[in-house]
C-alpha cells in the first residue's frame, strides 16, 4: 500500500518532532490541508518548531483511492438525482433511498476487492506506521478535526502508551460515530445560525441583511421563509440550468458551507439580500459557496466519505429504529440542517462492506501523556458537550472551551486558544481545568484569519 502524505519542514530550529494532521471528513484530504492555504497557519499555531505532515487516509486521494463509478459522467447522474435534503420534495424521501441503494450497488460491482481495507481502525495503525518510520522516539503528536477527532481517539485507545501530544478539536462523540447515530452533532446547529442573525444587526455596516430589518428575530424568520419559498419558487439568475437556479437545495448547501465558517458572513448577508430584494447581482454571490473548490491533488477516492463512515459501524450497531422516527427526531434536533443528517441511518443499513479492521472497543483508557480537546459551545456541527462526553474517557485529559463560533477553533480565532495549543504542543503544558477563551475578533468583523495569526506570531 501507497500511504500519500506531504510534509512542511520546521521554520525553527531545534526542531521537536512531528505532528500529524486530519482536517475532518471522514474523507478529507490532509495532503490539500496542509499544502494549500491553510498549511502556513498551522505552522505558526504549533509554534514552528515541529515537522508537520498532512496525509490522504485510506480511501482518499491515491491512497486506495476508493472511486465507485467507472467514469464522471456515471457518477453525475448519480449526484442529479440524489435529493441530498429530505425536506426538498414530498418524495425526496423515497427517492433518497432509492439513490443511495444504487449507490451502495455500483461500489459493490467495482471496489469489492478493497472496500473492506478502508476504516478508521486501519487508518489509526497506518498512523503509528508513519510514527515508526519517522524515529522520533515512538510517541504520535497530532492535531486531528472534527472527524478527526474520533480519529485520534481512536488511535489513542488502541495504542494508549505511544501517546504523545494530542489535540481533538471540533470533537465527534466517537460513541455516537461508531454506532452510525450522530444526532448529537446538531444540537448546537440552530443556535449557531442564530448568530447570524444577532451579528448582523450588531454589525450593520458588514451586514447587508441589516437593511431589511435591526431585529434578529425577524430576519431569522425571513430567511428560514425564504429557504422554505425557494422549495416551491426557485430564483433564477441566468441561463444555465445547473449553476443559475437558486432553489431550496442549493440554498442549503450555502448554508452548509458558511455556518462553519463566520468570515464569509458578510457576503452570505449580500446573497441573502439580493434573494430577498430580487437583485440578482447580488444573489449570484451565493455561487461562491457552492462552487467546487481549486485544488492542488487529484481526488481519485470519490466516494470515500460514505466508504469510510459506513463501513465503520458494525452491523449488529447499526440503528434499526424506525424511518419515520429517525426523521422525526433529526427534524426535532435542528430545523436548519435535520433534513441532511436524517439521510445517513438508513444509508448504513443499505451498505454493502465493513471494515475488517474496524475498532470495537470502548474508549475509557488512561494514555502516556493527557489529550487536549477543544470544544466549542457554539460549533455547529461538533457541540461542547461532544468533547466533555469523549474526554470523560480519557484519563487526565483536559477540554479547552473555545467561545467562538464556526466549526473548529481556527474558524473564528482566539489568542487564548491558539496559545494553549501551542503551549501544549511546545512545553507539553495543559491548560487549567475550566479554561474558556474568547475570539480575538467579533462576528462581521473587517479583521481577518491572517491578521489573527500575526497576533499569535508576534506574541
Amino acid at each position: 500500500m501507497r500511504l500519500s502524505m506531504v510534509k512542511m519542514n520546521a521554520s525553527k530550529q531545534p526542531k521537536q518532532g512531528t505532528i500529524l494532521l486530519n482536517p475532518g471528513g471522514p474523507g478529507s484530504s490532509g495532503r490539500e490541508f496542509l499544502a494549500g492555504r491553510d498549511g502556513p497557519g498551522l505552522q505558526i499555531a504549533t509554534g514552528g518548531t515541529f515537522d508537520l505532515i498532512g496525509f490522504d487516509p485510506r480511501g482518499v486521494g491515491d491512497t486506495i483511492p476508493f472511486s465507485c463509478f467507472k467514469n464522471d459522467s456515471l457518477r453525475a447522474k448519480y449526484k442529479i438525482k440524489d435529493p441530498v435534503y429530505l425536506n426538498s420534495s414530498d418524495t425526496a424521501i423515497g427517492a433518497s433511498r432509492a439513490v443511495r441503494a444504487t449507490l451502495a450497488k455500483s461500489c459493490e460491482d467495482n471496489v469489492q476487492d478493497m472496500a473492506e481495507l478502508i476504516g478508521t481502525g486501519y487508518v489509526a495503525r497506518d498512523m503509528m506506521q508513519i510514527v515508526d518510520a519517522l524515529h522520533e522516539g515512538g510517541l504520535l503528536n497530532y492535531w486531528g478535526f472534527s472527524y478527526g477527532s474520533t480519529l485520534g481517539a481512536t488511535v489513542a485507545a488502541m495504542f494508549p502508551e505511544r501517546m504523545g501530544k494530542v489535540v481533538l478539536d471540533g470533537v465527534l462523540n466517537p460513541l455516537d460515530y461508531f454506532s452510525g447515530r450522530d444526532i448529537s452533532q446538531l444540537t448546537a446547529t440552530d443556535l449557531s445560525f442564530d448568530g447570524f442573525f444577532t451579528g448582523c444587526v450588531a454589525n450593520p455596516e458588514m451586514c447587508a441583511l441589516a437593511q431589511l430589518t435591526m431585529d434578529a428575530g425577524e430576519l431569522s424568520e425571513k430567511v428560514y421563509g425564504l429557504i422554505y419559498h425557494l422549495k416551491y419558487n426557485p430564483f433564477v439568475t441566468g441561463p444555465d440550468a445547473v449553476s443559475d437556479i437558486i432553489d431550496y437545495t442549493f440554498l442549503k448547501n450555502a448554508i452548509q458551507s458558511v455556518i462553519i465558517n463566520p468570515s464569509t458572513w458578510p457576503l452570505f448577508s449580500t446573497g441573502l439580500h439580493g434573494l430577498l430584494t430580487e437583485n440578482i447581482t447580488e444573489a449570484r454571490t451565493l455561487s461562491f459557496f457552492t462552487a467546487p473548490q481549486p485544488t492542488i491533488f487529484p481526488n481519485n477516492g470519490k466516494e470515500a466519505t460514505p466508504a469510510i463512515r459506513f463501513s465503520d459501524v458494525p452491523r449488529e450497531r447499526v440503528n434499526t429504529t424506525s424511518f419515520d422516527d429517525i426523521l422525526e427526531e433529526f427534524y426535532a434536533t435542528s430545523k436548519l440542517l435535520g433534513d441532511f443528517f436524517s439521510s445517513l441511518p438508513p444509508s448504513y443499513r443499505d451498505w454493502p462492506f465493513r471494515a475488517k479492521g474496524a475498532y470495537l472497543g470502548d474508549f475509557r483508557v488512561k494514555t502516556r501523556n493527557p489529550l487536549l480537546f477543544v470544544g466549542g459551545a457554539l460549533d455547529p456541527l461538533t457541540p461542547l458537550p461532544n468533547a466533555y462526553n469523549a474526554s470523560a474517557g480519557f484519563e487526565g485529559s483536559v477540554v479547552l472551551e473555545h467561545g467562538g463560533y464556526g466549526h473548529t477553533s481556527p474558524f473564528q480565532p482566539s489568542l487564548c486558544t491558539a496559545r494553549a495549543i501551542r503551549a501544549y504542543f511546545v512545553n507539553e503544558t495543559l491548560p487549567a481545568k475550566g479554561t474558556k477563551c474568547e475570539p480575538v475578533f467579533g462576528l462581521f468583523s473587517k479583521n481577518t484569519t491572517e491578521d489573527a495569526l500575526a497576533l499569535l506570531e508576534n506574541s
